[in-house]
Protein backbone atom coordinates (compact mmCIF):
# COMPACT_ATOMS: atom_id res chain seq x y z
CA UNK A 1 0.00 0.00 0.00
CA UNK A 2 1.49 3.33 -1.10
CA UNK A 3 2.36 6.17 1.31
CA UNK A 4 -0.26 8.31 -0.45
CA UNK A 5 -3.04 5.79 0.34
CA UNK A 6 -1.86 5.49 3.94
CA UNK A 7 -1.99 9.28 4.24
CA UNK A 8 -5.55 9.27 2.87
CA UNK A 9 -6.58 6.59 5.36
CA UNK A 10 -5.10 8.60 8.23
CA UNK A 11 -6.85 11.80 7.12
CA UNK A 12 -10.15 9.94 6.62
CA UNK A 13 -9.84 8.48 10.13
CA UNK A 14 -9.34 11.96 11.60
CA UNK A 15 -12.33 13.24 9.61
CA UNK A 16 -14.48 10.41 10.94
CA UNK A 17 -13.38 11.07 14.52
CA UNK A 18 -14.13 14.77 14.08
CA UNK A 19 -17.60 14.13 12.62
CA UNK A 20 -18.52 11.67 15.35
CA UNK A 21 -17.13 13.80 18.20
CA UNK A 22 -18.95 16.97 17.13
CA UNK A 23 -22.25 15.28 16.26
CA UNK A 24 -22.18 13.17 19.46
CA UNK A 25 -21.54 16.30 21.55
CA UNK A 26 -24.34 18.29 19.89
CA UNK A 27 -26.77 15.36 20.01
CA UNK A 28 -26.02 14.80 23.70
CA UNK A 29 -26.59 18.48 24.50
CA UNK A 30 -30.05 18.22 22.92
CA UNK A 31 -30.89 14.57 23.56
CA UNK A 32 -30.02 14.48 27.28
CA UNK A 33 -32.55 17.11 28.45
CA UNK A 34 -35.08 15.80 25.94
CA UNK A 35 -34.71 12.27 27.29
CA UNK A 36 -35.02 13.47 30.89
CA UNK A 37 -38.17 15.42 29.99
CA UNK A 38 -39.70 12.43 28.18
CA UNK A 39 -39.04 10.29 31.27
CA UNK A 40 -40.56 12.79 33.72
CA UNK A 41 -43.43 14.48 31.87
CA UNK A 42 -46.04 11.73 31.73
CA UNK A 43 -49.30 11.90 33.64
CA UNK A 44 -48.65 12.23 37.38
CA UNK A 45 -44.86 12.54 36.97
CA UNK A 46 -42.46 15.30 38.06
CA UNK A 47 -43.10 17.67 35.14
CA UNK A 48 -46.54 16.37 34.20
CA UNK A 49 -47.35 17.52 30.66
CA UNK A 50 -48.89 14.49 28.94
CA UNK A 51 -49.87 16.29 25.73
CA UNK A 52 -46.39 17.76 25.23
CA UNK A 53 -44.92 14.37 26.11
CA UNK A 54 -46.99 12.66 23.44
CA UNK A 55 -46.20 15.31 20.82
CA UNK A 56 -42.45 15.14 21.49
CA UNK A 57 -42.61 11.34 21.58
CA UNK A 58 -44.25 11.34 18.14
CA UNK A 59 -41.54 13.60 16.68
CA UNK A 60 -38.79 11.47 18.24
CA UNK A 61 -40.32 8.25 16.92
CA UNK A 62 -40.86 9.72 13.45
CA UNK A 63 -37.22 10.83 13.21
CA UNK A 64 -35.92 7.52 14.54
CA UNK A 65 -38.02 5.51 12.09
CA UNK A 66 -36.62 7.36 9.05
CA UNK A 67 -33.77 5.35 7.45
CA UNK A 68 -30.56 7.33 7.87
CA UNK A 69 -29.58 7.45 4.21
CA UNK A 70 -33.05 8.82 3.33
CA UNK A 71 -32.77 11.39 6.13
CA UNK A 72 -29.39 12.55 4.75
CA UNK A 73 -30.87 13.14 1.29
CA UNK A 74 -34.16 14.61 2.56
CA UNK A 75 -32.50 17.36 4.60
CA UNK A 76 -29.91 18.39 1.98
CA UNK A 77 -31.59 21.83 1.53
CA UNK A 78 -31.54 22.36 5.32
CA UNK A 79 -27.91 21.20 5.54
CA UNK A 80 -26.93 23.57 2.73
CA UNK A 81 -28.79 26.42 4.44
CA UNK A 82 -27.08 25.70 7.76
CA UNK A 83 -23.45 25.12 6.73
CA UNK A 84 -23.35 26.37 3.13
CA UNK A 85 -22.68 22.99 1.52
CA UNK A 86 -24.16 19.49 1.31
CA UNK A 87 -20.89 17.56 0.95
CA UNK A 88 -17.87 17.05 3.18
CA UNK A 89 -17.44 16.46 6.88
CA UNK A 90 -18.98 19.77 7.94
CA UNK A 91 -22.18 18.94 6.08
CA UNK A 92 -22.23 15.36 7.40
CA UNK A 93 -22.40 16.61 10.99
CA UNK A 94 -25.93 17.97 10.41
CA UNK A 95 -27.72 14.69 9.56
CA UNK A 96 -25.57 12.79 12.04
CA UNK A 97 -26.69 15.14 14.83
CA UNK A 98 -30.34 15.04 13.76
CA UNK A 99 -30.30 11.24 13.62
CA UNK A 100 -28.48 10.81 16.95
CA UNK A 101 -30.54 13.27 19.02
CA UNK A 102 -33.81 11.26 19.20
CA UNK A 103 -31.82 8.03 19.56
CA UNK A 104 -29.98 9.42 22.58
CA UNK A 105 -33.22 10.88 23.97
CA UNK A 106 -34.92 7.47 24.00
CA UNK A 107 -31.86 5.81 25.54
CA UNK A 108 -31.68 8.46 28.27
CA UNK A 109 -35.42 8.13 28.88
CA UNK A 110 -34.99 4.39 29.40
CA UNK A 111 -32.04 4.92 31.76
CA UNK A 112 -33.98 7.45 33.86
CA UNK A 113 -37.04 5.21 34.07
CA UNK A 114 -34.87 2.41 35.49
CA UNK A 115 -34.13 4.46 38.63
CA UNK A 116 -35.93 3.18 41.73
CA UNK A 117 -39.08 5.29 42.17
CA UNK A 118 -38.71 4.87 45.93
CA UNK A 119 -35.76 7.26 45.80
CA UNK A 120 -37.89 9.82 43.98
CA UNK A 121 -40.70 9.51 46.52
CA UNK A 122 -38.20 9.86 49.38
CA UNK A 123 -36.77 13.04 47.85
CA UNK A 124 -40.29 14.40 47.38
CA UNK A 125 -41.12 13.65 51.00
CA UNK A 126 -38.08 15.66 52.07
CA UNK A 127 -39.35 18.66 50.10
CA UNK A 128 -37.05 18.50 47.09
CA UNK A 129 -38.23 20.36 44.00
CA UNK A 130 -38.63 18.50 40.68
CA UNK A 131 -35.42 20.07 39.34
CA UNK A 132 -33.52 19.05 42.48
CA UNK A 133 -34.83 15.49 42.14
CA UNK A 134 -33.59 15.36 38.54
CA UNK A 135 -30.17 16.83 39.41
CA UNK A 136 -29.52 15.05 42.69
CA UNK A 137 -31.40 11.76 42.34
CA UNK A 138 -32.39 10.73 38.83
CA UNK A 139 -29.31 11.73 36.83
CA UNK A 140 -26.69 10.57 39.40
CA UNK A 141 -28.46 7.23 39.92
CA UNK A 142 -28.87 6.68 36.19
CA UNK A 143 -25.32 7.79 35.33
CA UNK A 144 -23.84 4.30 34.68
CA UNK A 145 -26.74 3.49 32.35
CA UNK A 146 -26.45 6.93 30.71
CA UNK A 147 -22.76 6.33 29.99
CA UNK A 148 -23.60 2.98 28.38
CA UNK A 149 -26.36 4.68 26.38
CA UNK A 150 -24.02 7.37 25.10
CA UNK A 151 -21.45 4.68 24.27
CA UNK A 152 -24.05 2.89 22.16
CA UNK A 153 -24.93 6.18 20.48
CA UNK A 154 -21.28 6.88 19.57
CA UNK A 155 -20.88 3.35 18.18
CA UNK A 156 -24.00 3.90 16.06
CA UNK A 157 -22.63 7.25 14.89
CA UNK A 158 -19.46 5.54 13.70
CA UNK A 159 -21.63 3.32 11.51
CA UNK A 160 -23.71 6.27 10.33
CA UNK A 161 -20.55 8.26 9.53
CA UNK A 162 -19.42 5.46 7.22
CA UNK A 163 -22.86 5.42 5.59
CA UNK A 164 -22.87 9.16 4.96
CA UNK A 165 -19.74 8.62 2.85
CA UNK A 166 -22.07 7.25 0.17
CA UNK A 167 -23.30 10.80 -0.48
CA UNK A 168 -19.96 12.58 -0.25
CA UNK A 169 -19.84 13.02 3.49
CA UNK A 170 -16.12 12.42 3.77
CA UNK A 171 -14.36 10.21 6.30
CA UNK A 172 -13.68 6.48 6.14
CA UNK A 173 -16.95 5.62 4.40
CA UNK A 174 -16.22 8.04 1.57
CA UNK A 175 -12.68 6.67 1.21
CA UNK A 176 -13.91 3.08 1.17
CA UNK A 177 -16.45 3.83 -1.56
CA UNK A 178 -14.18 5.98 -3.75
CA UNK A 179 -11.10 3.75 -3.57
CA UNK A 180 -12.22 0.37 -2.30
CA UNK A 181 -15.34 0.11 -4.47
CA UNK A 182 -15.13 2.53 -7.40
CA UNK A 183 -11.40 2.01 -8.05
CA UNK A 184 -11.42 -1.72 -7.24
CA UNK A 185 -8.90 -1.54 -4.39
CA UNK A 186 -10.08 -4.22 -1.94
CA UNK A 187 -7.04 -3.66 0.30
CA UNK A 188 -8.24 -0.10 0.99
CA UNK A 189 -11.75 -1.37 1.76
CA UNK A 190 -10.30 -3.99 4.12
CA UNK A 191 -8.23 -1.37 5.99
CA UNK A 192 -11.28 0.91 6.30
CA UNK A 193 -13.30 -1.94 7.81
CA UNK A 194 -10.49 -2.84 10.23
CA UNK A 195 -10.08 0.79 11.35
CA UNK A 196 -13.83 1.10 11.97
CA UNK A 197 -13.83 -2.14 13.98
CA UNK A 198 -10.90 -0.90 16.08
CA UNK A 199 -12.65 2.44 16.72
CA UNK A 200 -15.85 0.68 17.77
CA UNK A 201 -13.93 -1.61 20.13
CA UNK A 202 -12.09 1.34 21.69
CA UNK A 203 -15.30 3.31 22.22
CA UNK A 204 -17.18 0.30 23.63
CA UNK A 205 -14.35 -0.70 25.97
CA UNK A 206 -13.96 2.88 27.26
CA UNK A 207 -17.71 3.23 27.84
CA UNK A 208 -17.95 -0.13 29.63
CA UNK A 209 -14.99 0.78 31.85
CA UNK A 210 -16.44 4.17 32.81
CA UNK A 211 -19.85 2.66 33.50
CA UNK A 212 -18.37 -0.01 35.79
CA UNK A 213 -16.38 2.59 37.72
CA UNK A 214 -19.44 4.80 38.19
CA UNK A 215 -21.48 1.80 39.28
CA UNK A 216 -18.91 0.86 41.92
CA UNK A 217 -18.77 4.45 43.16
CA UNK A 218 -22.56 4.55 43.53
CA UNK A 219 -22.62 1.27 45.44
CA UNK A 220 -19.82 2.25 47.80
CA UNK A 221 -21.07 5.81 48.12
Amino acid sequence: MSPEILRLIWEATLDTLWMVAVSASLATLMGLPLGVFLATSGRGELFAAPLVNKALGFVVNATRSTPFIILVVAIIPFTRLLVGTSIGTKAAIVPLTIAATPFIARLIEGAIREVDQGLVEAARAMGATPLQIVRKVLVPEALPAIVLSLTLAVVSLLGFSAMVGAVGGGGLGDLGIRYGYQRFMPDVMAVVVVVLIVLVQLVQSTGDHLSRRLNKRLRHG
